[in-house]
């Protein structure tokens, strides 16, 4: 077999057990499509994926085997990105069912004014981003696992691009399952007490990642 295929199918292999793996990723769109619909839980997933090209890109270039190297600017992204998550964690559990903006009725989705429904998918986009972008450990994931899967001869910062790349498609895939998964179940979700109950427990997703985070 090709190295480069065979290398793109073990890659592919790993990384899928990896992004099926809940994360602070997964918890970000599933609020935001249990909580506002599947367009908002859509805009988060583009967010986060976009968050994953943009460090595939650093892995490439060689910036983010910098953030590695210091452990100064490591740790000043870890605890900014940190702060994010807790900030969002007790927004969550302090206003529950308010902290982000609410869902429309199914009715008025289709109909609802562009002014109004371009601020939420914004709104959804860049929570997705930033979770992702303020998170180092993504940076240090993909400069040290992504080169184990680069094959002899060919271009190395070409090429851990493309399996960033491969990773962004299989997240966006793994993303839509969970947000079509919402469908059913959408009414029942639209209840104010499920929304806070949802609310609260996401809350204690976000804070735990970012004690997390913050411990290193």
């Amino acid at each position: 077999m090709n190295p480069i295929v065979s290398s793109l199918l073990a890659f592919s292999a790993a990384a899928l057990v990896l992004t099926i793996t809940p994360g602070v990723d997964t918890a970000v769109v599933l609020r935001s499509a249990a909580g506002s619909g599947r367009r908002r839980g859509a805009a988060a997933a583009l967010g986060v994926a976009m968050g994953c090209l943009a460090w595939g890109l650093l892995a490439a270039a060689g910036l983010a085997a910098l953030l590695a190297a210091s452990a100064r600017a490591y740790d000043a992204l870890r605890l900014l990105g940190a702060a994010y998550l807790a900030w969002l964690g007790l927004r969550l559990l302090l206003r529950p069912g308010r902290s982000f903006a609410p869902r429309a009725p199914r009715g008025d989705e289709a109909g609802a004014p562009r002014g109004g429904a371009a601020p939420g998918l914004a709104s959804d986009w860049l929570r997705g981003l930033l979770t992702n972008l303020l998170n180092p450990k993504v940076g240090v994931f993909y400069v040290s696992f992504l080169p184990q899967f680069v094959p002899h001869g060919v271009w190395v910062g070409g090429f851990l691009f493309l399996l960033a790349c491969v990773h962004v498609v299989l997240s966006l895939a793994w993303f839509a399952v969970l947000i079509a998964a919402t469908a059913p179940i959408g009414r029942w979700l639209s209840s104010r007490r499920v929304a806070r109950a949802l609310d609260r427990c996401t809350g204690l997703v976000f804070l735990a990642f970012g004690a997390r985070l913050a411990a290193g």
